[in-house]
């Protein structure tokens, strides 16, 4: 598709920043409506896209660019999700004893890590709970689920495509597996470390405050950790290894079907395959004891397929280049054609923290030239930047990443208060910015 530098042509992306900004919006302005109908406006955003892109180009064009995008990006990344999804939702986990400061930062320590490895959905929703039973006895508790939210939730999937929607896109683009690992984990470091030392600092505090209850015996004296349906570490191995596998398996042979290959399509059948055994092999109790629900998972596909459906022109037009629409932006982004990587981060970031954090990290991707091999040698500052932006900015609003709302909403139900939209944002201001900042001085600053 060629777009040329003519501002009637960002009404193609109209539908695009239509669906982000229903998802940014609707959940906060009309909760109730947008419950029952975001498919509806979804499929709205998805059709304006058709529709406008039939009207110029032709209909076999169109047809090739959508079929494209859903069997390269659409289907891999909905059966990521939906794998890992139904295996941590058969792994049910209690703690018991003291929620002490040390407890507390460590359960924050090793879901940070997890959800590098079981995404941070799936880590998410395997320990907020716990959490929450585990500081059943602490009068001070919202602290302890915002700092769940930028630590687990956010900030601690940046180390594999397997933690976090954009980096799994960003592998599907030609990102290698590993180098996520190799080049992110300084940036981890340097956000995720202060940020605990943070956190223990200042759950000390309200542990001082808090009125000394005395904690059952029976309590104390049952197993510290207990976990059931250990099974499904099994094929949550098995998830982890297809995707690094098959990323591997370079040379894989084209099946002549939409530029497919066979290890594309077999990561995709082994992913399903996981998802199912896990499915099969675990008891329904320890689901229930979980509250699964089918709807979350529902809520992802239904609005990403509109999402990688309206994005289409929008990454057109980026590749268009300085003769394309956003002919200012690259400019801005790109100065005398060298990428501005301090702009990359907060552009990437501060846009993650209102929209979905997945979709930004495509447009700025493409926007940085959105050739892997390379973002991945010369321009990987850039690349490095986009992650960092899209991974750990999308904590600063509950907006900015699934998991945040599941997250309040999980909170909420069981009787924490969590802080409203714009006070978190204050909280998430006062604790992340600065560390961002920091960052930001140390790698992105020239």
């Amino acid at each position: 598709m060629l777009f040329t530098n003519h501002f009637s042509e960002f009404l193609y992306a109209v539908p695009f920043a239509g669906i982000l900004l229903s998802i940014a919006l609707g959940p906060l302005v009309v909760p109730n409506f947008w419950h029952h109908h975001y498919f509806k406006i979804a499929l709205g955003w998805l059709w304006g896209t058709l529709i406008l892109l039939g009207s110029r180009f032709a209909v076999g064009d169109v047809t090739q660019s959508v079929v494209h995008v859903m069997l390269h990006e659409y289907i891999p990344f909905i059966t990521l999700i939906g794998s890992l999804f139904v295996i941590t939702s058969g792994i049910h986990i209690t703690f018991t004893g003291k929620a002490t400061p040390l407890a507390n930062t460590t359960l924050l320590l090793c879901g940070g890590i997890l959800a590098s490895f079981i995404g941070t959905t799936g880590a998410a929703m395997l320990l907020i709970r716990p959490l929450i039973r585990l500081n059943t006895y602490r009068q001070n508790v919202t602290h302890i689920v915002v700092f769940f939210i930028f630590v687990v939730a956010n900030i601690g999937g940046i180390l594999t495509p397997l933690g976090d929607p954009p980096l799994f896109l960003g592998y599907l683009k030609g990102v290698e597996f590993f180098w996520t690992s190799q080049h992110l984990l300084a940036p981890w470091l340097i956000v995720f470390l202060p940020l605990l030392v943070v956190f223990y600092a200042l759950d000390h505090r309200f542990f001082a405050k808090d009125p000394k209850i005395k904690i059952p015996e029976s309590k104390i004296k049952e197993p510290k950790i207990k976990v059931t349906g250990m099974i499904n570490f099994i094929p949550l191995l098995g998830v982890v290894l297809t995707v690094w596998g098959t990323g591997a398996w370079s040379h894989s042979p084209e099946l002549g079907v939409g530029d497919l290959t066979l290890s594309q399509v077999l990561r995709d059948i082994l992913l399903v395959t996981f998802g199912l055994i896990s499915w099969v092999i675990t008891p329904l109790k320890i689901r229930h004891s979980n509250d699964f629900s089918w709807e979350p998972l529902l809520e992802i596909s239904r609005i990403f397929v509109a999402i990688f459906i309206t994005i289409i022109p929008v990454v057109a037009m980026l590749h268009a280049g300085v003769e394309g629409p956003f002919q200012k932006l690259l400019l801005q982004a790109n100065p005398n054609g060298i990428p501005n990587n301090d702009f990359y981060f907060w552009a990437t970031g501060l846009l993650s923290a209102f929209l979905d954090n997945a979709p930004t990290y495509l447009v700025f991707f493409h926007m940085a030239g959105g050739d892997p091999i390379a973002l991945m040698t010369p321009l990987k500052n850039t690349l490095i930047a986009i992650s960092c932006g899209a991974v750990f900015m999308g904590a600063l609003s509950y907006i900015g990443n699934a998991p945040n709302f599941m997250v309040r909403s999980i909170a909420e139900k069981s009787g924490v208060k969590m802080p409203s939209f714009f006070g978190y944002i204050v909280w998430s201001t006062v604790v992340l910015v600065p560390l961002f900042a920091l960052l930001d001085y140390l790698y992105f600053v020239e």
